[in-house]
């Protein structure tokens, strides 16, 4: 009896490990398989890593550099600038519009050059303008990333031709993305297909070299590049359901492939859901001491919570009194809506006033006895 009990232990034993093996298999297939040398899939907004493959591994990035080039001019120069293009930027190597000398341009014509046409030209000129070198503006660029938390990465130049000490790696490539994305005109340039720009030469049509704005649905972005040191090195960002992802490959034979898989990948296993629309939340709160009886008051943020896979226990707490003291200015923050899973506060909006209130103006003696 004993040895059949030990026996039937033994086989249980055995499925609940094939089962779970199983399991962890059924989980692996799911996550992709890249190319690339060094790859990411960021979510910006929890400032997660969904995937991650040698993303801390230094390596050069080509023209996906001209991301902190566009971020730094939107920075520091007004579009509509008329910018004389700096000699030293005429007949810059590689991919270039091809600058004449004379030749004047806006920022914002400039920008469209640097990140569709990726004119390594523009970069010089955009530099030199703000600069007046590349030494001085790589400094600039290297500061911007330090300030973001991208430190592993170092520029040497603003347009990614290769030069020794020129690198990132793919986790900083994501957070410069993201960061970039922040800026609407980045976002609106990075998204373009083809744009025609002018000078007070000729007009140039430049047409994006990024692919996934055709092959991907929902692909907002971001930048190629190449040179046959670095490989391939691609930034690709889309947007689904309120939920953005930016995904990086850094020396990627078969980048594109290597895009759509990512997204897919990020897309099918990240959920994004809206808790709280922005004045979703209304009510009227007595007012004490106040020209009115009472005040309006709303949510003035919306709270939207991401997740991957399961959905966390949510709760919600309204932090609001039941009375209010004038004078109350409009926009004042009186209370807030906070929503939990457990202790773990997943979003806070703030309830504020929509209107205001002065103290109502006490009469004075006379006024009192005489009316």
């Amino acid at each position: 009896m004993k040895y059949y009990g030990n026996r039937f232990i033994c086989i249980l034993l055995a499925l609940i490990f094939a089962f779970s093996a199983l399991t962890v298999y059924a989980y692996s297939e799911n996550i992709p398989s890249v190319s690339a040398r060094a790859a990411a899939l960021y979510e910006p907004e929890s400032e997660s890593f969904i995937y991650k493959k040698n993303i801390k591994l230094k390596l050069p990035m080509a023209s996906t550099t001209k991301i902190m080039t566009a971020l730094i001019v939107l920075e520091n120069l007004p579009l509509d600038k008329e910018i004389e293009v700096d000699e030293r930027a005429i007949g810059t190597d590689g991919s270039s519009i091809y600058l004449e000398r004379g030749e004047v341009m806006s920022t914002e014509a400039l920008l469209y050059s640097l990140m569709l046409g990726s004119a390594n030209d523009a970069a010089e000129a955009l530099a030199y303008e703000i600069s007046g070198s590349i030494d001085a503006f790589s400094l600039l660029m290297n500061e911007k990333a330090a300030a973001i938390g991208a430190t592993d990465t170092q520029f040497k130049n603003p347009h990614g031709l290769d030069a020794t000490d020129h690198y990132t790696t793919a986790h900083d490539l994501a957070l410069i993305s993201a960061e970039a994305l922040k800026n609407a005109k980045f976002k609106e340039i990075a998204s373009t297909y083809k744009k025609e720009v002018t000078s007070n030469i000729k007009t140039r049509l430049v047409v994006n070299h990024n692919k996934l704005l055709k092959m991907y649905d929902g692909c907002i972005g971001v930048k190629t590049g190449y040179t046959q040191l670095s490989g391939r090195s691609l930034v690709g960002a889309a947007v689904r359901d309120g939920l953005t992802l930016i995904s990086v490959t850094i020396d990627a034979p078969d980048d594109w492939s290597d895009h759509k898989k990512l997204f897919d990948y990020g897309f099918k296993n990240m959920h994004c859901e809206v808790l709280l629309e922005k004045a979703e939340f209304k009510r009227a709160i007595p007012v004490l001491s106040g020209e009115k009886q009472q005040i309006s008051v709303e949510n003035s943020k919306e709270i939207k919570i991401i997740y991957n896979r399961e959905r966390p226990k949510i709760s919600k707490e309204i932090r609001l009194d039941r009375y209010i003291l004038a004078p109350i200015n409009e926009g004042d923050t009186i209370g807030k809506i906070i929503y939990k899973d457990g202790e773990r506060i997943l979003g806070e909006s703030p309830i504020v006033a929509t209107e205001q209130v002065d103290t109502v103006k006490k009469k004075s003696f006379f006024e009192r006895i005489f009316g």
